[in-house]
């Protein structure tokens, strides 16, 4: 990782470890603590937003290059030495204990909740790279879940491979289908591999044999990526995920490079997508938080909640 590099992820409060992963605090984290206003996650599934730890093994490679990602983008070099799962966490942890040691000190925060922000119960395995690049991804997850942690894996499914071996998996599994089809995939996604398109449908059609929650995320981004209801719903035919969430792109970090501000879809732009997506899946609308312009569609809002959550 260059100086550069690291000088913009320190200027965005990323914590690293190991020069491969890092965590960062969540937004909502620090509007669940000062505010009271969580994540959508909790609203939709259950989680505590100020429980979650939002981390990733793999900070600097990744298969995508996406001009809508809000990361800071230069992929580059190997790593030379990847750290053991348990080192990882415990680093994770302490690093995410120092970000929110500030909080403890606002009268605006309670103390029962900063206490419990210092005690993570989530793992959000999405910061920035491609996590399933990280090759004890398996032996992280069941050290979370030792330790009584749920866990949600955001991965852009170019390594199907990885998913058809990783035991255990994830409480919640996200696939982010970012194209209704190859051609839109190249010019939008900027995969890295030129087979990236064939690995994604590789992961869609293992979908339905993977044994826990699963999720499709289409992020929408205006005059990109939106449209075309039959070809999403035809890929999401294939997946057969318990949740779809169709969710804007927000105009925010490294993507203002390359977007606008004209590529941010309303609410309602997302709320009309998901009702015609609906309508083909045969999915209704469960829940919407209109400030995160995101939808989460399904059978059943009863199997929306995370058991024990």
């Amino acid at each position: 990782m260059t100086d550069d590099m690291n000088r913009a992820r320190e200027k965005q409060q990323y914590k690293m470890h190991g020069g491969h992963a890092a965590v960062k605090l969540c937004h909502w984290m620090q509007q669940s603590l000062l505010k009271g206003r969580p994540c959508y996650k909790e609203e939709f599934y259950g989680i505590r937003s100020h429980r979650c730890l939002q981390m990733t093994p793999v900070v600097n490679q990744c298969s995508h290059n996406c001009l809508f990602c809000w990361r800071v983008q230069g992929f580059e070099g190997k790593v030379e030495k990847w750290s053991e799962p348990e080192a990882m966490l415990d680093s994770c942890i302490e690093e995410q204990r120092k970000l929110v040691s500030g909080f403890g000190g606002d009268e605006r925060c309670s103390r029962e909740m900063w206490k419990e922000a210092r005690e993570p119960r989530q793992v959000a395995i999405s910061l920035s790279g491609e996590p399933t690049l990280y090759p004890y991804l398996g032996d992280f997850i069941e050290l979370c879940h030792r330790r009584g942690m749920t866990t949600f894996l955001v991965t852009n499914g170019t390594y199907p491979e990885v998913l058809e071996k990783l035991y255990p998996l994830p409480t919640q599994l996200y696939v982010t289908v970012a194209a209704p089809n190859v051609e839109v995939y190249k010019r939008l996604c900027v995969p890295r591999q030129q087979d990236g398109w064939e690995r994604l449908m590789r992961t869609l059609e293992l979908f339905p044999s993977l044994d826990t929650r699963t999720v499709i995320r289409h992020t929408l981004v205006k005059g990109w990526n939106m449209g075309w209801e039959d070809d999403y719903a035809r890929l999401d035919s294939i997946a057969d995920p318990l949740f779809i969430e169709p969710k804007g792109y927000v105009f925010v970090g490294d993507s203002r490079r390359r977007m606008h501000m004209d590529n941010m879809p309303s609410h309602t732009d997302i709320v009309e997508f998901s009702r015609r997506l609906g309508e083909r899946l045969g999915m209704d609308m469960l829940k919407e938080r209109k400030d995160s312009r995101v939808l989460v569609l399904g059978s059943d809002d009863h199997q929306l909640r995370i058991p024990g959550s």
